[in-house]
């Protein structure tokens, strides 16, 4: 059986000031992508309100803006997913092995309170099934309860972008949550590598986190590993 992909990507465009665009950090995307694609998995995209997917400006520059971020942007039929992603409602989580969160700053507005990826999260997870993310993608975890009440996160080991990270690139004054701490707050064990934008990535059970863009492709090569 072909193995089943589900790529969490954001709607959101901005910060809550509307002159600091955000966006999908798009190598977080296509490194996992790449590694999924090469071996031969079916890949959909879903995001919290389905339709098109902006992407932040700062993951177009070098470093972030690697080969496979530009051969995405080449490729019209690629740039066209991200046109028409799906909405929750349209996926049946029956028919993912995982679910792999991305990331960038936007994230954090739409990912924690939508109850269609809680549900396809949940579900996917209580299944057997693998649940990941890379960087602010864990903002999508935050919420997520479990069918007995308590959030998936308590009492796991995991990892996300550090408030460090977000202090040494600029926007701690933007964002509108510490997600390190909101973390901590829902019992998740939160780890991180000793020096910042490092690759980094925690496997506990069926849950693989990734701490920041450049831990993508390992991340994704933990998921397809388990797989």
């Amino acid at each position: 059986m072909t193995k089943r992909i589900l790529h969490v990507v954001t709607n959101v465009g901005h910060y809550d000031d509307p002159s600091h665009p955000t966006g999908l950090w798009l190598s977080e995307l296509t490194h996992a992508w790449q590694v999924f694609e090469e071996k031969g998995f079916e890949q959909t995209l879903v995001s919290p309100a389905g339709g098109p997917v902006p992407l932040e400006p700062r993951s177009l520059k070098f470093p972030s803006y690697d080969k496979t971020a530009k051969a995405w942007r080449a490729d019209p039929a690629k740039m066209a997913l991200l046109q028409q992603t799906a909405s929750p409602e349209e996926i049946d989580a029956a028919d993912y092995d995982a679910i792999y969160f991305t990331g960038g700053h936007a994230v954090m507005y739409d990912f924690p309170d939508s109850v269609g990826l809680q549900r396809l999260t949940r579900e996917i997870y209580e299944r057997g099934g693998i649940v990941s993310s890379v960087c602010h993608g864990y903002c999508g975890l935050l919420n997520t309860t479990l069918s007995d009440g308590s959030h998936l996160v308590a009492g796991r080991n995991l990892t996300g972008f550090a408030w460090l990270e977000e202090v040494l690139a600029r926007v701690d004054k933007l964002v509108p949550y510490n997600a390190e701490a909101e973390m901590k707050k829902r019992g998740a064990n939160y780890e991180k590598a000793k020096l910042p934008f490092v690759s980094y990535v925690v496997v506990d059970g069926n849950l693989v986190t990734g701490q920041n863009p450049g831990s993508a492709e390992e991340t994704a090569k933990k998921v397809a590993a388990l797989l």
